[in-house]
């Protein structure tokens, strides 16, 4: 499951990377990048991997998709046994390009939005134990994206992500900040 998992996400990071060389449009852009995650209940320093791509009206405003993969988010096999999380958030992003919206420049930009978080934990040496949980989520955070020619540059930033949960399992939707959280650092090359 995590091999397959794991292919996926390698084919379309390389979708991502293949299809930029397109031309997505004035501000349309797509960053496969690489990250760890940090400050979180689990383990600090486990790597990350993903794909942000979207699309800014004027530069300033727009939305984006974020995807992410985190083998072994819970901590290593050894210690463990086998986790992994899947992000998936669309976000609303807000940025001012410095420099123009053509050629080199620089966009420092902030971003947030809801989305799902998939855990997944397989567990055992004993006894068998596989679980996984999909739960909606938030995510703020900001950066930068920097160009040094009209289609490639570069994106930094930081990103916090917590979970949602129904505090009212009954008749309605009520939703409260959950338990689990941490704070992502990712940079990748951005292509638009």
């Amino acid at each position: 499951m995590m091999r397959g998992t794991t292919n996926a996400c390698l084919i379309c990071t390389a979708a991502a990377i293949l299809t930029a060389s397109v031309q997505l449009g004035a501000d349309g852009y797509v960053t496969p990048w690489v990250g760890l995650n940090v400050a979180s209940e689990t383990d600090d320093g486990r790597v990350s991997y993903g794909a942000t791509c979207g699309y800014m009206a004027g530069g300033i405003f727009g939305f984006e998709a974020d995807v992410s993969y985190s083998p072994e988010f819970f901590g290593s096999t050894i210690d463990f046994g086998r986790s992994n999380a899947i992000t998936a958030m669309g976000n609303v992003i807000l940025g001012v390009p410095i420099g123009g919206t053509d050629g080199a420049g620089v966009r420092p930009f902030i971003s947030g939005g809801l989305g799902f978080i998939r855990t997944h934990i397989e567990a055992g040496t004993v006894v068998n134990v596989s679980r996984s949980n999909n739960e909606f989520a938030y995510d703020v955070g900001g950066g930068m994206m920097g160009f040094f020619s009209e289609h490639v540059g570069l994106r930094g930033e930081v990103r916090y992500l917590r979970l949602l949960h129904d505090t009212d399992r009954g008749s309605g939707v009520d939703l409260d900040s959950g338990n689990r959280r941490h704070w992502r650092a990712s940079a990748g090359l951005t292509f638009r």
